[in-house]
């Protein structure tokens, strides 16, 4: 080699270096996470996690290291230039990984506080139960969960069983992001209910109910409602397996300025804020007739006249409004190809948690509705529904929300196959 390229060599071997070592430094798990945090984590899902960041680890280490050996191994001015292609993609790799290890990492981390790690080891565990109701009779496996606490206004879900971000093997859990201002609220079971509608393959089904349902209507609201049969899925199964609380909390996140409410951004997945809450309103309605839910409709109809809309939303608006009634009937009563020919309410039956039937459960179960394991483990999401139903009621005191995070607490305590 000329000096020219010994020099390109040496600055090469240093970039190499640097890279080899940054990518063993990540194999100690306990810099992603700290050791407090991940004892906050269900065994099962503590082994889940750990596999697939070493995997991810261990695959970007054996590529630095083949990368090293190239490096020694050139001899020409060819074999350094292919080198170093390789190096930059192998930095690119490393960026990858890293924010699969930082995602991880942050959700984990939010545990390091006992009484916060505790509280989301119940929510995951309520999680789990909030698909079993659903995945258990159709015979679909429920993957582990793994909570954790963020800051802003919705909830998410990372779903078991998709690719992440290094395109390595998919995701040990589904991983859902609960908001601070939100943690004792429905939400989890919105994002669980993605979960459920991906494992059954329903949003593609549901897409097609609405478009047929609304097939009189303006192609323009067909095409709206197929579009945003992702989010009106997880609105529905959250119905079915918790009631009316949940609009009650939707209502509370997606509220804001009128002009908000009626926005309509090019390719959001979700229903406008307005009529999100009324085909909630209507799913409530449908099943258990009137109730305080309809007070919350009046407010939000006072609140947000639909002349205040852009026109094409009050258009939109006014067209919707009659038809949510048919369409709470139909997604809930069809029968679904995705429920093994059952409609969603054989399979998740509403009428259980309806209020009259979640009061005459806690009636039959005075005191051991909150201490009772055998409740615990036969009742889990009829319990939650009405302890969050409770909760929402505006004169629910700061007695009644702690009785809920501690028996969410003590859920989360049990051995019982919180691993489904």
């Amino acid at each position: 080699m000329n000096d020219a390229a010994r020099v390109d060599r040496d600055q090469l071997a240093s970039e190499v270096a640097h890279w080899v070592a940054a990518c063993d430094a990540l194999r100690d798990l306990d810099v992603v996470a700290a050791p407090a945090a991940w004892s906050g984590l269900e065994r099962y899902v503590d082994a889940g996690v750990r596999s697939r960041l070493r995997e991810t680890i261990d695959t970007l280490t054996d590529d630095a290291r083949r990368l090293a050996a190239a490096l020694t191994a050139a001899a020409t001015p060819d074999d350094l230039a292919w080198t170093r292609e390789r190096l930059l993609a192998l930095r690119q790799r490393y960026l990858r990984a890293e924010t699969v290890l930082d995602f991880f990492g942050d959700a984990i981390n939010s545990r390091t506080n006992p009484r916060l790690a505790a509280l989301l080891r119940g929510l995951d565990a309520l999680a789990v139960e909030s698909m079993a109701v659903a995945l258990r009779p159709l015979g679909v496996e429920v993957p582990p969960v793994l909570t954790y606490v963020d800051k802003g206004m919705g909830a998410s879900i990372v779903r078991a069983g998709v690719r992440l971000w290094d395109a390595g093997s998919p995701s040990p859990v589904a991983a859902i992001k609960i908001t601070r201002h939100n943690v004792l609220k429905t939400a989890l079971v919105h994002e669980t209910g993605h979960q459920v509608a991906h494992l059954s393959r329903w949003t593609g089904e549901l897409a097609e109910l609405l478009r047929d349902e609304l097939g009189p209507a303006p192609s323009e609201l067909a095409d709206a409602f197929s579009g945003w049969a992702g989010e009106i899925g997880a609105d529905v199964y959250a119905f079915a397996v918790l009631g009316s609380a949940p609009v009650f909390a939707l209502a509370n996140v997606v509220d804001g300025t009128t002009r908000q409410v009626y926005a309509m951004p090019p390719f959001d997945p979700h229903p406008f804020a307005y009529l999100r809450v009324l085909l909630n309103v209507a799913l409530v309605r449908t099943w258990f007739g009137p109730g305080p839910w309809d007070g919350l409709e009046a407010a939000w109809l006072r609140r947000h006249p639909v002349d205040a809309a852009p026109p094409h939303v009050a258009a939109l608006t006014r067209a919707s409004i009659p038809l949510l009634g048919r369409l709470a009937t139909a997604m809930t009563q069809a029968r679904m190809r995705a429920f093994g020919g059952r409609s969603l309410a054989e399979l998740v039956d509403p009428r259980r948690v309806a209020p009259a039937a979640l009061a005459a459960l806690a009636r039959r179960a005075g005191a051991s509705l909150l201490t009772s394991t055998y409740l615990q483990r036969q009742e889990t999401m009829r319990i939650f529904a009405w302890l969050t139903y409770q909760a929402a009621n505006p004169a629910a005191t700061v007695e009644a929300r702690r009785q809920l995070e501690d028996w969410i607490i003590a859920l989360g305590s049990e051995p019982l196959a919180r691993s489904a």
